[in-house]
């Protein structure tokens, strides 16, 4: 098994160390995903550019945690799923959203839930969403943009899923009361 290194600011690749120091501005602490990523430094600016890019995007902070969430919780993203519990609460986003994402229960909007289920279908379906349930998304509200910002997203969430999934990423201390498993969910 490959043990993938965790960087801290001293041992992290120079080219990496002033995106390290980003992210200890950002959030206080070097997250442990950072700390992998810092192994490869256009991967963490990447994660870091597209993470601003989808924050900046024209989604609310409910709207942008489903879609973080979604995916994680595809993805069975053990390191994720505690972490946007954390982000969403700081964030100030209702509990029953978070809950119903982590325990793949309905959303409390039929809104919210078209965005879900739009935002599935993409990450199943590998981008071949039929006509069918784009127009239904459409008809929920969303527009085009909207289309091409959940594809920003998903983008977001590869890079950290897949890198999670690798290394597998001890979870931040401070996110591990959000622990997180598939199976514990459905129980």
């Amino acid at each position: 098994m490959t043990q993938f290194t965790i960087h801290t600011e001293d041992s992290a690749p120079e080219a990496s160390k002033p995106l390290v120091a980003k992210s200890i501005a950002a959030n206080g602490r070097l997250p442990g995903l950072h700390g992998v990523m810092a192994e490869a430094p256009g991967l963490l600016e990447g994660y870091q550019k597209l993470h601003e890019l989808f924050m900046n995007s024209s989604f609310d902070k409910d709207e942008l945690t489903v879609v973080w969430q979604a995916i994680n919780v595809e993805n069975e993203c053990h390191y994720c799923v505690p972490a946007h519990t954390g982000i969403a609460k700081m964030m100030k986003v209702d509990d029953a959203i978070t809950e119903a994402l982590r325990n793949e229960t309905p959303l409390p909007t039929p809104r919210l839930e078209a965005l879900r289920s739009f935002t599935l279908k993409l990450v199943r379906e590998r981008g071949f969403v039929s006509d069918a349930d784009v127009q239904a998304f459409l008809d929920a509200g969303f527009t085009q943009r909207n289309i091409l910002e959940v594809i920003l997203g998903y983008s977001q969430k590869i890079m950290s899923n897949y890198t999670n999934h690798l290394a597998k990423t001890p979870v931040d201390k401070v996110f591990e009361k959000y622990a997180w498993s598939r199976t514990e969910a459905a129980a």
